[in-house]
């Protein structure tokens, strides 16, 4: 097996073809965020990120992006961002994990959305559901589904529509928008959102404004940004972007105008957005890991994506174990109990009503 590193600007065309292929041709892999243009968009806006061409023979087998950090410490590329990690490869590839980490120069490699099956899967792991939207049947049958296994959810759903029609004037959904003033829109949703609950504001890193309006221009029928946003009397109520392969559709970032949050139009939008996915060749929607509420009420199913590491016998991965994994450790105990869960949820709110008061 023969390992060479580069930078995603260094990759040529057929390798960029090469790697469509191997996607391609494993639907487990069929995420946009493996897809080569969007490790190509955000190497643009981060140095740091890396792509490991591993080859046998004359045939390259595979392609791991990632992001190569101080004293070789290794993260999925756009770290905390990404919903679908790991290695696009042909089926039968084998590879010395041992061999890869030392070509790509780390002592960790570390996961929060690796998904399961993969090759680099770390001897210790938990694994965690990831809901989805199935539309393989279409829209109407996804419906049906939905009504058996969530009805009142369809019908409070539709009444709600119906009442924000009434109140605000006629309801217009407009799906896969190219521009940046609607884009910033939902955007400035986002970061209020991360304010009232307590989180840390993603959109305060000037990197990940640059990568989103980016990946907003770039439309591809393999690849593109996916940006839409519902209207009531002309009014912007609520919006989503996100990323598309040709079959599926990533949820990344959701938000809504919350003078309409009685009219739940967070769900009136997904469900607009799923019925213009399945219409543009959209079969799969994945929601991405996480408990939230509305994806439970949406789902038909899960895929499974896992959380650990791989090490290198290294002082290097020793210090990164006792700064990082009794906190992780920590954490997915919470998150697996309901009502330390809770907890922490009312916590992170109380602080954030607090923060925003100030700020005001």
């Amino acid at each position: 097996m023969r390992i060479s590193v580069v930078h995603p600007r260094e990759l040529g065309a057929s390798e960029t073809d090469r790697w469509r292929e191997l996607q391609n041709g494993d639907p487990a892999l069929d995420s946009p965020f493996l897809s080569p243009e969007f490790t190509v968009e955000t190497g643009r806006v981060r140095e740091q990120v890396r792509v490991a061409v591993l080859s046998d023979g004359p045939d390259i087998v595979g392609f791991l992006p990632f992001e190569r950090h101080r004293f070789g410490i290794g993260m999925p590329v756009a770290a905390g961002l990404t919903d679908a990690q790991g290695m696009v490869h042909a089926k039968d590839v084998e590879l010395s994990t041992k061999e890869l980490m030392r070509a790509c120069g780390l002592s960790v490699l570390e996961f929060d959305h690796l998904l399961a099956g993969q090759p680099l899967m770390p001897a210790k792991h938990s694994r965690h559901p990831s809901p989805v939207i199935d539309l393989s049947d279409g829209f109407p049958a996804y419906v049906e589904v939905l009504k058996e296994v969530s009805g009142k959810t369809y019908k409070s759903t539709a009444y709600k529509s119906r009442k924000l029609q009434r109140d605000f004037g006629e309801l217009r959904h407009d799906y896969d928008v190219r521009d940046e003033a609607v884009l910033r829109v939902l955007l400035d949703w986002k970061t209020g959102q991360y304010r009232r609950t307590g989180r840390t504001d993603r959109f305060a890193r000037p990197w990940i404004v640059r990568l989103v309006q980016n990946l907003l221009q770039v439309d591809t029928p393999h690849f593109g940004g996916s940006l839409d946003m519902v209207y009531a009397g002309g009014r912007p109520v609520a919006g989503h972007f996100g990323l598309r392969t040709a079959t599926t559709l990533a949820g990344w970032f959701p938000a809504y105008d919350t003078a309409f949050a009685k009219y739940s139009p967070g769900l009136i939008q997904h469900l607009g957005m799923a019925e213009r996915a399945a219409e543009a060749g959209i079969r799969l929607i994945d929601m991405g890991r996480g408990e939230k509420e509305y994806k439970e009420k949406l789902k038909t199913g899960e895929l499974w994506v896992v959380e650990g590491r791989i090490a290198r016998f290294t002082p290097a991965a020793g210090a990164h174990w006792v700064s990082r994994v009794p906190l992780r450790k920590a954490r997915g105990t919470v998150l697996a109990n309901s009502a330390l869960r809770d907890t922490a949820d009312l916590a992170l709110k109380t602080f954030g009503k607090i923060r925003t008061s100030i700020a005001s």
